[in-house]
């Protein structure tokens, strides 16, 4: 298992990199110079326990909180100083109960899709939303939806616009077993096409035997392990499951 004190190592056109990031709340310090890069077309999983730093992380590359020291550029763009620009890379799936509830879920996806610079709905999207089984409720109020309802439209809200990058937090939690598994379906076609890049803060290990092209691991606000595309064909070629391998690292870890 490679220690990493810095990025993982990745192209030179990397979609997504955070170099040197330190964020915290207030007084509380979260995350200590974490770096990582994402190149398109990979998929990119964060792994570790509660309160280890994954939230903060992907608030601070969808622009939802300042850190405190480091770099984020998306497209090789500066989120710090262009903003408007780097985000147009983003899709970021936020917190089904940060949704607003007194929106309809359709309602939610056209001031999205406005905020995006698009007049109407993706067709790919309301294609989704439909194997999703989420059509016939888009015209209910958000607050009559359920946990995983709620998360769908988060996702779906992500993908409006084609961003590069899409980035999901425990994006799974509440979804049915066949929507979870459409939902994986769409997310590897568009990064094994090289369209789009996933970043995803789970603790669903059967997504990193399956989908992951890179695997970090954050303890106590630091990324202290990492494994490159590389290193998981060789777990995978093993023999050993890769899900118990990553299990014992962060066992290890802790």
């Amino acid at each position: 298992m490679a220690r990493v004190n810095g990025a993982a190592a990745s192209s030179t056109a990397a979609l997504l990199r955070v170099d040197g990031l330190s964020a915290g709340y207030g007084a509380r310090t979260v995350l200590r110079e974490v770096s990582i890069e994402v190149g398109l077309g990979q998929w990119y999983v964060l792994l570790g326990p509660n309160g280890s730093g994954k939230s903060t992380l992907l608030y601070c590359i969808a622009g939802l909180l300042r850190p405190r020291a480091g770099r984020i550029e998306l497209g090789g763009v500066s989120l710090a100083t262009d903003a408007r620009n780097a985000k147009r890379e983003l899709g970021f799936a936020c917190a089904p109960e940060r949704l607003p509830g007194l929106l309809t879920g359709r309602q939610c996806l056209e001031v999205y899709a406005a905020a995006k610079g698009a007049r109407t709905i993706d067709v790919e999207v309301l294609e989704l939303a439909e194997r999703l089984a989420v059509m016939p409720l888009l015209d209910q109020f958000v607050d009559t939806y359920s946990l995983g309802t709620r998360q769908k439209l988060a996702v779906l809200q992500a993908l409006i616009g084609a961003p590069r990058l899409i980035v999901l937090d425990e994006a799974f939690n509440g979804l049915d077993p066949s929507s979870a598994a459409c939902l994986k379906r769409h997310l590897h076609a568009g990064v094994e096409a090289g369209r789009s890049s996933v970043l995803l803060a789970t603790h669903t290990l059967d997504i990193v035997e399956r989908h992951a092209d890179q695997v970090g691991l954050m303890i106590a606000g630091r990324l202290v392990q990492a494994w490159s595309a590389a290193q998981l064909a060789a777990l995978r070629g093993a023999g050993e499951p890769l899900e118990e391998t990553l299990a014992r690292a962060v066992a290890e870890s802790l």
